[in-house]
């Protein structure tokens, strides 16, 4: 199978550079400024276009390994200086990278296939990630990139937030935090011209209603979660925090390989059997990564970091998950849904694999050519299960820059 793509994601060094060109080029109408630095002291830029005091907030790089946010964001403030009525009663600000310390760990710019994606792989521990940091730690234990963020959204106070993520292998939908009424149509429009799926069934908004093919939003207080055990809360969430001005935030998700298998609405024979058999599969490969780290703990004496923090917390959210899947009513009878499930069920013990593996090579432990065969086989099997296609790097920023615009646009309306 040939996933190979045409061009490479940038780094952040490089989105910087571009915006200060754009800074540079433009300058009665951009500028470039700092707004905080990550934990390792690493700066966090904005870059904003117009002035009015009405603002669209773009947050691109919350998870390390979705990078097709960074570029999608410049096409975006491209996009706005060419067409000066996008910018004649709103300002644009672009938050460049929200974790540049986890952008520097993932490591796959230009991956061939899901396996060589895994091998450079990372993904922060949940209390590291500055979207969700707050459904997890204390105010005063907040990381500097969190803080960041809030600061830029009090001092901007956007009418919408706009924060771009991705998926391995899937389709595209989106997450709203309150309807924004008519965006289903303009973001059905531009993955079918994108030839992107459409994914309807998506497991990260189980519970949550649709407005539209793939477009979710948040459930009422009070409603029941999907998966009780998981402990990411989006009101505790930087998401939330848009709603103190009275914006609201859109979750805009692209697919790095696609599958056609995601967009099927046709009823599941047997949803809560076919949740029970992915949480037992979740559970024996979960086991099989536990039981290499297990082995090779001893030897990892004083070896720490992001990468073990991260493969250990994935690990540790199995058995709740687990239970919930198999106690808990389905959130969806669809076929799509019970196959993002299944896709969600394969990522977790994956990304928690490819990470250990990254810590075993880098101290040669005798345990990381097993590891490695075993992040080969479920790579190769996630991408055959799905029929991954590789999806043109153009084609995920040309999706998530039209969504972006046809949110701020609809939201404008909406916000009167």
């Amino acid at each position: 199978m040939s996933l190979l793509p045409e061009l490479r994601y940038p780094t952040v060094t490089e989105l910087v550079w571009s915006a200060r060109a754009l800074a540079a080029q433009r300058p009665g109408d951009c500028r470039l400024w700092q707004v905080g630095v990550s934990r390792a002291g690493r700066p966090l830029h904005v870059l904003s276009v117009g002035q009015a005091r009405r603002a669209v907030l773009v947050v691109a790089g919350a998870h390390a390994n979705e990078p097709a946010g960074g570029p999608a964001a410049l096409a975006v403030a491209r996009r706005v200086l060419a067409e000066p009525e996008l910018r004649a009663d709103t300002s644009w600000h672009f938050l460049l990278c929200a974790d540049p310390d986890g952008a520097s760990l993932h490591v796959t710019p230009a991956p061939r296939s899901l396996f060589d994606y895994h091998l450079g792989f990372f993904r922060p521990a949940g209390a590291e990630q500055p979207e969700w940091a707050p459904a997890m730690l204390p105010p005063d234990r907040l990381p500097p990139e969190t803080r960041a963020l809030t600061g830029v959204i009090d001092a901007l106070r956007p009418y919408v937030q706009v924060t771009l993520h991705g998926t391995d292998l899937g389709g595209s939908w989106v997450q709203l935090t309150k309807d924004v009424p008519g965006i289903a149509e303009p973001f059905a429009k531009s993955a079918a011209e994108l030839h992107i799926p459409v994914e309807t069934g998506a497991s990260d908004a189980a519970g949550w209603p649709a407005s539209g093919p793939g477009v979710h939003v948040m459930p009422a207080p009070g409603a029941g979660a999907a998966y009780p055990s998981m402990p990411d809360d989006a009101r505790l969430s930087t998401w939330y925090h848009a709603h103190r001005y009275g914006g609201l935030t859109a979750v805009v998700e692209v697919p790095m390989w696609a599958s056609d298998q995601v967009d099927d609405p046709a009823p599941h024979p047997a949803p809560a059997a076919a949740m029970r058999r992915l949480a037992g599969r979740l559970l024996r490969q979960s086991r099989a990564v536990d039981q290499v780290l297990a082995d090779a703990l001893p030897r990892l004496d004083g070896v720490g970091g992001p990468l073990l923090r991260a493969a250990t917390w994935g690990l540790e959210l199995v058995p709740g998950l687990a239970a919930d899947w198999i106690h808990t009513r389905p959130a969806d009878d669809t076929k799509a849904y019970i196959g993002s499930v299944d896709a969600f069920s394969r990522r977790l013990p994956l990304r928690a694999a490819a990470m250990l593996l990254r810590v075993l090579r880098e101290t040669d432990d005798r345990a990381a050519p097993r590891l490695e065969r075993l992040v080969e086989a479920w790579s190769e099997s996630f991408a055959e299960r799905f029929g991954a296609r590789w999806v043109p790097l153009e084609h995920q920023i040309e999706h998530q820059a039209r969504t972006i615009v046809a949110v701020a646009l609809h939201a404008r309306v909406r916000a009167g």
